[in-house]
């Protein structure tokens, strides 16, 4: 079940609050054993192997992956170490540990959960005592709490809410302090300077209904390290023309749209350009067809 993006309800008192994670989406499947998978069914239990020892049988939990900064927040630079890792070695597992955040239960004891309200679930899951975040009354000041501890935003949900695998509901709203979103790439701009002979910046778009759309270039935010990273898994996607639908400026080199990366960004223009937006990261758990206007 997904979020759409929003602001806080007007009727806050029919609403929960959580913080919202900035990690990846997984699902754990527990019954004699462990087993976690993401969005679309993608096997993720070698890639973290520190995820275990809930201590519940026959369990379907619904969560985030992330990873913690020394200050207790999820950082996704740091989970950028660990996301395309298969099978990481002990020293990554020490450099870059991933804690798994539950925040709702979908199945439990041979009983399939999705047709109880979320203010079940959540009692249900407290009642597990496996470490799930609490969550707060829809009137709380959760949102500027997040604000100040510098953390993405929070999630409403309706408490008298079902669980909808696969739908993106309004029963649950996503309200950010900044606006991200993910964008496809289909080329990029080669560098001057200290980034001669790699990648300047990144040509990026979403998909409207004339196709692949150009947004804009994102040429901040990188690491030198994540320059190399992008040209080594861009340059086996090089094609001869543009994937965009649309007119895009400069000289670029072209790539096929298989990539999903995630920017920041201030605002969108009135000519649907994305204003100052900052390269934060790969996403290897979106795809590219579900990358919107």
């Amino acid at each position: 079940m997904l979020a759409v993006p929003g602001q806080l309800p007007t009727d806050r008192e029919r609403y929960g609050l959580e913080v919202k994670w900035d990690g990846i989406r997984a699902l754990i499947h527990l019954d004699d054993g462990l087993r976690v998978t993401g969005r679309h069914g993608v096997d993720y239990t070698r890639r973290y192997p520190e995820i275990s020892g809930f201590g519940v049988k026959n369990a379907i939990l619904d969560g985030e992956l992330v990873a913690l900064d020394r200050r207790g927040r999820p950082s996704f630079e740091r989970l950028q170490r660990r996301m395309h890792l298969t099978d990481p070695e002990p020293a990554m597992l020490e450099l870059y540990p991933i804690t798994y955040l539950p925040f709702d239960l979908l199945y439990l004891e041979g009983t399939a959960l999705f047709e109880l309200p979320y203010r079940d679930r959540r009692s249900l899951l407290d009642e597990l005592d496996i470490g799930a975040p609490p969550y707060f009354p829809g009137d709380s000041d959760l949102l500027a709490a997040t604000l100040t501890q510098g953390l993405e935003g929070v999630v409403a949900k309706r408490l008298d809410s079902p669980y909808r695998s696969g739908t993106r509901s309004p029963w649950w709203v996503k309200v950010k302090n900044l606006s991200t979103r993910e964008v496809v790439i289909g080329g990029w701009k080669p560098g001057k300077g200290r980034r001669s002979g790699g990648i300047g910046s990144l040509v990026v778009g979403v998909f409207t209904g004339d196709g692949l759309t150009y947004v804009g270039h994102v040429g901040t935010g990188f690491t030198d390290a994540t320059l190399d990273e992008l040209y080594a898994a861009l340059s086996p996607l090089e094609i001869p023309r543009s994937p965009f639908a649309n007119d895009v400026p400069w000289r670029n080199r072209w790539v096929r749209p298989d990539l999903v990366g995630e920017v920041a960004y201030t605002m969108w223009t009135d000519e649907l350009r994305l204003r100052h937006p900052v390269w934060r990261g790969l996403r290897p758990d979106q795809l590219p067809a579900e990358v919107v206007l």
